[in-house]
Order: structure tokens, then C-alpha cells, then sequence
């Protein structure tokens, strides 16, 4: 299997709408990727389509090796994690927090069967993994928004993934939860055993050093892909986002900034 993601030529028009428009991108296992858009951009309609959600209107798909048409969608969807913030919400507050971890194994909301003595121990691992262990035996709803996401990366790992994505898991966090959450997705993406990830997200400083490749989409195109470094250079993002932009580079992360342009008369 050369790709874990392999998408040829894929378009999804609703209505009058194009929202995806001949999308052809390929990620090889390993790869870690981030998918840059803004709001509107088509991300959340490349994701459902990459899970199966959605069928495209036309183009080809496989996902860890299997075609869709001929694939098990339910059972491929196993392999991969879904983490978005909206999950957070549904999930029953009053659940501690490695039953939440645990509940990932069997992909439901709550617990509804006897935990197993090596069911509680990879929790309380990829817990510690992810940077929250100390938040073993609190109740759900105490946890910061935070905190909740990094327990819902761990539930992702319970199932033992091959490709995980995060959807924008950043939103709504504060400056210094979204750092510790973004170095444990750091700290994750640099571990041997651990799965390919895609990082969605429509601000510039969130993409870490591990995540070596990305896609900039906009409109439901593909404006650009590639190394991270050439990706996200001024000449690129100024026309990406049709406004003149500098870009910064410190300790391996880019930040972007508007450049103001003044009237003259």
C-alpha cells in the first residue's frame, strides 16, 4: 500500500455549487499532513468524503488500500479517528475521564460493557501520552476545553487508528492550552508507532515542525501542496488568500500577519 490517502480527480457539486472541484491528492503512510483553509474553504467536505460520508460526483478514492465502491465503509471508518470539537458536546459529562479514553474502543457515547484490565491500562497510557494523566478519575465536565481535547485524542487512539485527523481542535482554546495541546500533537506525530496525521485548520501557527507537508485549499480547490516551507512562503499565501501578507519563521513555525495597504490620493 503506497498511499494511505489516494483521491483522483474528486468533485462533489451540490445543487449549482461546486464545493469540491477535481481534488487529486495522495499521502503516503508516515506523512504527516496539514490541510490549511479558511471557513468555506471545502475542508469539512473533503473530510467527509475521505470517511465516506459523502459520495463524490465524480473522481476515485481509496483509503488504506481499498476502493470506494468495493470497500466496507463502516468497518474501514474503525481505522480511521475523526477528533473535532463538536464531539466534546456529546459525550456524557458525568463519565470520568478514562471511560471516555476506554469508549473510543468500541466507538460509543458512554460505556455499555466491562472494561477489561488491558482496556484500562492502554487508557491510562495514551493519556499519559497525550499529557493528561493526571486527570485520571475526574469527572468529564470539570475538564478545561483543553483538557477535553486531549482526551479525545486519546479515545481517537484506543482504536488504534492508521490515519488520525484533527479538525480543527485548536478552536476556542486560549494561548497557552492551545501550546500544550499542540505539543502533545507534536510529541504524538514524532512517535514511530503512531498513526498518519492530518491537521485541519484555517490559522497559519498552528501547523508544528512534524507536519512536513501541506495542502492549501480554497474554494473546493487544491491552490497549492507540497514541502510545508515552500507551501506557506509570502509569494504563495499572498495570492492564497488575495491579500498581501508577510511571513514570520521562529523555531520552525510559520506566523502570518496582514501588511496594510494604504490609499493614496
Amino acid at each position: 500500500m503506497e498511499y494511505v490517502i489516494d483521491l483522483e480527480k474528486v468533485s462533489w457539486k451540490r445543487e449549482q455549487s461546486n464545493l469540491l472541484h477535481d481534488v487529486s491528492w495522495q499521502v503516503k503512510k508516515g506523512e504527516h499532513w496539514a490541510l490549511l483553509g479558511l471557513n468555506g474553504s471545502g475542508k469539512t467536505t473533503l473530510l467527509n468524503i475521505i470517511n465516506g460520508y459523502i459520495w463524490p460526483t465524480n473522481g476515485k478514492i481509496h483509503v488504506l488500500g481499498q476502493r470506494f465502491g468495493a470497500a466496507n465503509l463502516p468497518e474501514l471508518r474503525k481505522s480511521i479517528g475523526w477528533v473535532s470539537s463538536s464531539l466534546q458536546e456529546k459525550l456524557y459529562g458525568h463519565d470520568l475521564t478514562q471511560e471516555v479514553v476506554i469508549s473510543g474502543k468500541h466507538a460509543s457515547i458512554g460505556l455499555y460493557e466491562h472494561v477489561r484490565k488491558e482496556e484500562l491500562e492502554r487508557a491510562l497510557s495514551l493519556m499519559d501520552i497525550m499529557g493528561c494523566g493526571h486527570l485520571v478519575n475526574r469527572m468529564y465536565a470539570t475538564c478545561s476545553q483543553g483538557e477535553k481535547q486531549k482526551l479525545l485524542i486519546a479515545r481517537a487512539l484506543m482504536a488504534e487508528p492508521d490515519i488520525l485527523i484533527l479538525d480543527e481542535p485548536c478552536n476556542g482554546l486560549d494561548l497557552f492550552s492551545r501550546e500544550r495541546l499542540l505539543q502533545s500533537v507534536n510529541e504524538l506525530a514524532k512517535r514511530p508507532d503512531g498513526p498518519t496525521l492530518i491537521y485541519v485548520t484555517h490559522h497559519l501557527e498552528e501547523i508544528m515542525p512534524v507536519f512536513t507537508r501541506t495542502l492549501l485549499l480554497r474554494r473546493g480547490e487544491i491552490y497549492k501542496m507540497g514541502d510545508t516551507k515552500e507551501v506557506l512562503e509570502e509569494e504563495h499565501l499572498s495570492r492564497f488568500f488575495e491579500h498581501p501578507v508577510s511571513v514570520q519563521w521562529e523555531d520552525g513555525r510559520a506566523s502570518v500577519k496582514l501588511k496594510i495597504q494604504t490609499n493614496t490620493y
